[in-house]
């Protein structure tokens, strides 16, 4: 019991960075939700559910696009499958006997932070760590969203405008380390601008929303780049050890 109780607090204590720069995210992303449309109890149930920056944006743009919920829910799950992976990877750092329904609830709660600073635990991670970091970063992730939108409802256009920018310097300063660190990941990310602008000017191409082409464009280049580039595996870690209250981060 002291044991869950532990991993919890510590859960919560990694998760507070996490949750102040969640808000501030958020925030952004409420903006874009306050021109799709949502009102602020919309919005925090948006970022209750999903948990992703690219899928929200993705999922605004296609409510704001009126396409189908069919559309809707392809592009999130291409925006968000790599979630799954993640899940995959956080899975094998289980002890054995850990139930399905532990798993259940930390793969719902898993975000590229969360899932960075669990998967750098050493030895067996206990679940109830991740419930900690989710305990606190998500209600961040969700309030903020929700203050955006409250925000867009009272500040002045102009002001919401130039806060609606921020979200792209959010994607901007992802994909700019990346790229400097891994040449492949930056030629990637060229191919993609590259790729986009010339489906832009397909005229054939006119009647398919601009989140399918987006989606659609997502699976060819990762599929391709997965494909010519595969990553080399890394090293497991070893699960047996015991849980120790550091971290390999």
């Amino acid at each position: 019991m002291n044991r869950n109780k532990n991993a919890f607090t510590n859960g919560i204590r990694d998760g507070i960075p996490i949750a102040l720069g969640y808000f501030a995210v958020a925030f952004s992303l409420g903006i874009v939700a306050k021109k799709a449309g949502l009102n602020p109890f919309q919005g925090f149930l948006s970022s209750f559910l999903n948990h992703a920056s690219a899928g929200e944006y993705a999922e605004f743009t296609v409510i704001m696009a009126n396409a189908p919920y069919i559309e809707m829910a392809f592009v999130i799950l291409i925006t968000n499958i790599r979630y799954m992976l993640m899940s995959c990877a956080l899975s094998q750092r289980f002890d054995p006997g850990t139930s399905n329904a532990h798993r259940l609830l930390v793969g719902f709660g898993i975000t590229d932070e969360i899932f960075g600073i669990s998967i750098g635990r050493i030895g067996a991670l206990n679940p109830y760590y991740n419930y900690g970091a989710m305990a606190i970063a998500l209600p961040g992730w969700s309030l903020g969203t929700a203050l955006g939108i409250v925000a867009g409802n009272i500040l002045p256009a102009s002001i919401v405008s130039a806060l609606s920018v921020a979200l792209y310097g959010m994607f901007i300063a992802i994909i700019i380390p990346a790229s400097r660190t891994d040449k492949i990941v930056g030629g990637v990310v060229i191919a993609s601008f590259l790729a986009s602008f010339a489906v832009s000017k397909i005229p054939q191409l006119d009647r398919m929303s601009d989140s399918m082409k987006i989606s659609l464009l997502t699976v060819i280049i990762a599929g391709a780049a997965a494909a010519l580039f595969p990553s080399k595996d890394d090293d497991g870690f070893d699960i047996d050890k015991k849980e120790e209250g550091g971290s390999r981060i």
